[in-house]
């Protein structure tokens, strides 16, 4: 059984015998986060998942046309836009949004909130949540996840789950922390051009200067984009990106959560799943990178997540 088979059942036993699940009566605390965290979308739309978690849209505007992550069709309007070079940007979502979701929440009975967010490195959004939160009636704790996409989603998922178990918010917000710091995320970008008009390539700007001679091996490292190997091709760039990932697995003593995201190359992601489960044993999650990452990756990205082992049911 995969593991988002595995968190699937779970939310669905949650749901149907809460009394066996030594619940509280009424929920206590929420979680809150943004759409950069590319979650499952079968365990999104589950009912007990969508009574505890909101997430927030990021916006990306392509030729001066807003767009929302999950509220609009974005996807294949990105993918024309990559490829023709159009103009894309990105902006973190605004204070009032995250305060209306905050609000709605404090309306609904909850007692305490715990937001999610991608790192603070490469986005405002954990600043725009602290700014909702100083507003709202019940406490509000912001998470810098310091990572992104399912590095990102996972914390999520741990924080769900600890809520759903009546979790108090800091062990919530701690169970948060903990899944992301144990997230690696490895990635391969076909070119750095998009990560350079955007400004994220960070202490990967050192890249640059053969920026059309390599194929760059990208990784998440304290919140920041950091360069971890050059490669000539396209193809020993993919190999190699297997092989990193690979070796962090062998390093771990528990079998981890696995994720791999693409967007514009679904076939070479899930020839990429295919082989890494043979590392796990069990199948691997494979979902899109979500827009707002995509429109700084590009077309052509691939990344593995490799991320903590699914907490223990209680």
């Amino acid at each position: 059984m995969s593991w988002l088979e595995d968190l699937l059942q779970r939310s669905r036993r949650l749901l149907h015998a809460p009394a066996q699940r030594h619940l509280p009566a009424r929920p206590r605390v929420a979680v809150v986060t943004d759409s950069a965290a590319a979650l499952p979308p079968e365990w999104v739309a589950q009912p007990d998942t969508a009574d505890w978690l909101r997430i927030v849209p990021m916006p990306v505007m392509i030729s001066g046309q807003i767009y929302g992550e999950g509220v609009d069709d974005i996807r294949m309007v990105l993918s024309v836009g990559l490829a023709e070079g159009k103009d894309i940007k990105t902006s973190r979502p605004s204070p009032g949004l995250f305060r209306r979701t905050y609000e709605e929440l404090e309306a609904l009975g909850f007692d305490a909130i715990v937001s999610v967010h991608l790192s603070a490195e490469l986005s405002g959004t954990v600043e725009a949540a602290g700014l909702a939160a100083a507003g709202v009636g019940i406490p509000v704790e912001v998470v810098d996840s310091r990572t992104v996409a399912m590095g990102e989603g996972f914390a999520v998922i741990a924080a769900v789950l600890a809520a759903q178990n009546g979790a108090g918010a800091k062990e919530v917000a701690a169970r948060a922390r903990d899944a992301a710091a144990a997230c690696d995320v490895f990635f391969y970008v076909p070119s750095l051009e998009q990560l350079r008009r955007g400004g994220r390539v960070g202490a990967a700007a050192g890249l640059l200067g053969s920026l059309l001679a390599i194929k760059p091996l990208l990784g998440v490292r304290d919140g920041a984009i950091v360069p971890l190997e050059r490669i000539r091709t396209a193809a020993k760039a993919q190999a190699r990106l297997q092989q990193l990932a690979v070796r962090r697995i062998e390093q771990l003593d528990y079998p981890p959560q696995l994720a791999v995201h693409y967007f514009g190359n679904d076939a070479e992601a899930n020839e990429l799943a295919r082989q890494m489960a043979a590392h796990v044993g069990d199948p691997v999650l494979v979902t899109p990178v979500p827009s707002v990452l995509a429109a700084h990756t590009g077309l052509g990205v691939l990344a593995v997540v490799v991320g903590p082992q699914l907490p223990e049911a209680s």
